[in-house]
């Protein structure tokens, strides 16, 4: 088992009808049981992050008491005031339910610290505390990455970014990915920023081919 397909935050509350909806993001869960199906057959491991925040979470603009997409700082870094989402426990947490969850191997929560937010799989917000995602793909010798999920310019920019880093061959399926958009072109630029890094960009079908 040398790969792995990561499945980042295909959570209610970023489809539609969810706190924080991402535009269209329904549409990557048949990209998501596709690549399940096609890894699966070929060995490699499937694993999910899952935003997995308290109720008094900083990111939250409630308890900022300011209005959400709005800008300013948590814990000394940038910060972007969101809805309150993926609230632990709560069904806007859950994984989609059209997900194949039952061939997925591992799920790896983040954001649990109120104090600061963790857009990536691997670390919070200022690399100071890592989750167990490393360490399990660490384990079980994967040193390949296939990435999609939501939302492309947030965590899975952020979660590609570190796989870098952390030396993991990273090929992200661009139409399994879906972004915020706060800005009209923030999920283009996140994806020439991850291929500038050094990611490969595929489509499912160029893929699976």
């Amino acid at each position: 088992m040398k790969r792995a397909l990561l499945l980042v935050d295909l959570q209610n509350d970023f489809c539609a009808g969810g706190a924080l909806a991402v535009p269209e993001a329904d549409s990557t869960v048949d990209v998501a049981n596709a690549l399940i199906g096609f890894c699966k057959a070929r060995g490699d491991a499937v694993v999910a992050t899952q935003d997995w925040h308290p109720v008094n979470h900083g990111s939250f603009a409630r308890v900022q008491r300011t209005e959400p997409y709005s800008q300013g700082k948590l814990d000394g870094l940038r910060q972007t005031w969101w809805p309150d989402h993926c609230v632990q426990n709560s069904e806007g947490a859950e994984l989609h339910p059209l997900l194949n969850t039952r061939d997925i191997d591992a799920v790896f929560q983040k954001g649990e610290n109120p104090l600061i937010d963790s857009y990536s799989g691997f670390f919070d917000n200022g690399h100071r505390q890592k989750t167990q995602l490393d360490d399990w793909l660490f384990r079980n010798g994967i040193k390949q990455l296939i990435v999609m999920g939501l939302a492309t310019d947030y965590c899975v920019k952020f979660t590609v970014l570190d796989a870098l880093t952390l030396g993991y061959e990273v090929t992200v399926i661009t139409d399994g990915c879906r972004g915020v958009n706060l800005q009209p072109q923030d999920g283009l630029k996140a994806f020439q920023t991850m291929s500038a890094a050094g990611a490969t960009l595929m489509t499912l079908a160029d893929f699976t081919y």
